[in-house]
């Protein structure tokens, strides 16, 4: 979900931003942009107990030909802060490389770029105005003890509350019992359950289909579900037992940045779309209806299920020809 394309002009590949992710200059940019209501970004604790802004699991840099890679959560606040881009120009910075899907390893490639920041920076510099879909950030390979979730989750909540003030939150994670300790921990902001909708298989069961993440939130009493958007293309019925159940229902994934797609979620009844062509894409959904669709109350997301009414023949001819379609496509 992180939003690579964030300052990207319209049409930009969402491969080829202006900044990289999760920093202030991207935060900075979205706040100005009048179609952002919440941006999303990823939080790690640090060795020394500190929510940084850090979407990988793993930091790299280089030395004398030699790869270093290491842990975000094993690092201690001042380690993480010296890699890239400083904040202060005198001091001395680490290359700062990542791991591709592919296993090749290249330098972070940005018309601009910016230095690596807390959590707390993000509140104290970002416009109030703007909400933050604050995802919490765990390793899928790593089994967590509940008190380790429990110490993380600490950590990130004495921010959010010492520094959120008025400013719409609410937050996401994969990590179930992370979802499941959040909500125990306080009442004052949503949780919801990012799932991949059965598109990929875990070892934990709750992860691995979108029947299974909307059971997660009635067992732990979260507020809804964000899934793959092919996850919901593919059981469109879970929509509805979402509805039944007054959980929202978001989705995320490379297909929302195709209107077709979104268009065929409108018609499922899908209560908004993350995406990165936030402009593009708002102005195909003001096109389905002449309904005053407005923002969702969650993540940087289109509203599109506002006003949804019931399929017309013509629109269940064009979902079913469409569906096999986009679940089809490379990603």
């Amino acid at each position: 979900m992180g939003m690579n394309a964030v300052g990207a002009p319209p049409g930009a590949r969402v491969g080829a931003p202006r900044e990289r992710e999760n920093t202030l200059l991207s935060f900075g940019r979205a706040a100005e942009h009048a179609a952002f209501a919440f941006v999303e970004f990823d939080v790690q604790v640090t060795k020394d107990g500190c929510p940084v802004i850090f979407h990988d699991d793993f930091i790299l840099t280089r030395k004398t030909e030699v790869l270093y890679e290491r842990r975000v959560t094993d690092l201690l606040l001042e380690d993480f802060l010296s890699y890239g881009v400083q904040k202060e120009p005198h001091k001395v910075s680490k290359p700062f490389l990542r791991r591709m899907e592919d296993g090749r390893v290249l330098a972070w490639s940005t018309e601009e770029d910016d230095y690596l920041c807390t959590l707390q920076e993000v509140f104290e510099h970002v416009s109030p105005h703007l909400g933050f879909n604050i995802e919490l950030k765990f390793d899928d390979n790593i089994i967590y003890p509940c008190v380790n979730l429990n110490r993380a989750l600490q950590a990130v909540l004495q921010v959010v509350f010492q520094y959120a003030g008025n400013r719409p939150l609410f937050f996401s994670t994969f990590q179930p019992d992370a979802a499941r300790i959040t909500r125990e921990l306080q009442s004052v902001y949503p949780v919801l359950f990012l799932t991949e909708g059965g598109t990929a298989k875990h070892e934990d069961t709750r992860r691995n289909s979108l029947d299974e993440a909307i059971q997660v939130c009635h067992e732990y009493d979260l507020h809804g579900v964000v899934s793959e958007v092919r996850g919901v293309l593919k059981n469109p019925s879970a929509i509805l037992k979402a509805q039944e159940s007054n959980l929202a229902i978001l989705t995320y994934g490379q297909l929302n940045n195709v209107r077709e797609a979104v268009y065929v979620q409108y018609l499922m009844g899908v209560n908004g779309v993350i995406v990165d062509l936030v402009e593009e894409i708002s102005n195909a959904v003001a096109d389905f209806s002449k309904a005053d669709l407005g923002q969702s109350r969650f993540s940087n997301s289109v509203d599109i299920g506002r006003r949804h009414e019931s399929f017309s023949q013509q629109q269940l001819g064009f979902l079913l020809r469409l569906i096999p379609e986009l679940i089809q496509q490379p990603h």
